[in-house]
């Protein structure tokens, strides 16, 4: 009958130290990815209150950029922080988990080199198969390393414009106009409008009719402009004087007079609809005519209109 009890140093390295050493690689594996992400969570958290001078929170040599000191710079700093930290997060786990399988495998006298070299043919297949999904994720983490927009921004995309509801790293979801919900995939962005990053502007073009004296116009919409920046409802909201740039353009109806307001970001168009509601009223008062098609009373003329 053959011998089947293992030599006292086999036995002692398959009982004791085998066992002990996989243990080892597991907790110092475990050690490995709970260091890696507290230096991770401790970078965001400082990118997060603007306290590192990189691509997160701050500009060129560290100083504050723009976007920086203007409303709602915090939250988009935080939420691109928070979203390549857990990216980070992602890939840090994923390095120590394979190192660690590896190390495991070794004990057990496995040969790694057919398994690594599998693995890179089979990843090399992968790649070929989910190029779509790869140029998605890549796309993904570069728009939010750029910053191209965030949740509340309102973009247009091309095919599909709103509002941005979540930004994902393979997917961005948006929402029109109308209500519809698009879900975009990242890398099928060739270009971004974003209408709401940073501080906006409310164009305001007002036709006048061509008797209308254009130094009071543009005189009385700079008053007018003057009052809705210092009305308290709109302090902080409007953030410079406004400008009136003057005649933009003649058309057949009139002259067309142009001023801009500088605003915040999501507010370009409530305070569109305030200066024109107060130009209508003021021009009325002024008895400044604002021209208006009108159909032609002659029943034949409007026929062949």
């Amino acid at each position: 009958m053959p011998d089947l009890h293992l030599p006292h140093g086999a036995a002692f390295e398959w009982l004791i130290q085998k066992p002990a050493t996989i243990i080892l690689i597991i907790v110092i594996g475990f050690i490995a990815r709970w260091l890696t992400h507290r230096l991770i969570n401790r970078l965001v958290q400082r990118s997060q209150a603007g306290g590192l001078p990189n691509m997160f929170s701050r500009g060129k040599n560290g100083h504050a950029t723009e976007r920086d000191t203007l409303p709602g710079a915090g939250a988009r700093r935080e939420q691109r922080a928070g979203a390549l930290g857990s990216l980070l997060r992602s890939i840090a786990t994923g390095i120590i988990f394979a190192i660690v399988v590896l190390e495991v495998l070794d004990q057990f006298g496995i040969n790694l080199a057919p398994l690594i070299a599998s693995a890179g043919i089979l990843g090399v297949a992968l790649g070929f198969g989910a190029q779509a999904l790869v140029k998605d994720f890549l796309s993904g983490v570069f728009m939010i390393l750029e910053d191209q927009y965030g949740v509340g921004d309102w973009v247009d995309l091309g095919e599909a414009n709103g509002a941005i509801e979540a930004v994902g790293l393979r997917v961005t979801r948006l929402r029109d106009l109308n209500g519809t919900v698009w879900y975009v995939r990242n890398g099928e962005i060739v270009r971004v409008g974003n209408m709401t990053q940073n501080w906006a502007r409310s164009v305001v073009d007002i036709t006048v009719g061509y008797e209308a004296d254009l130094d009071r116009v543009q005189e009385l919409l700079k008053e007018i402009g003057d009052t809705l920046y210092h009305d308290s409802n709109f302090r902080g909201i409007i953030l410079e004087p406004p400008e009136v740039w003057g005649v933009q353009r003649l058309d057949k109806d009139g002259v067309v007079v142009r001023m801009v307001l500088k605003t915040v970001p999501m507010q370009q168009w409530g305070v569109e609809r305030q200066m024109r509601a107060r130009i209508k009223y003021a021009f009325d008062t002024e008895g400044i005519r604002i021209p208006a098609f009108t159909l032609p009373f002659n029943p034949e003329e409007a026929e062949r209109l």
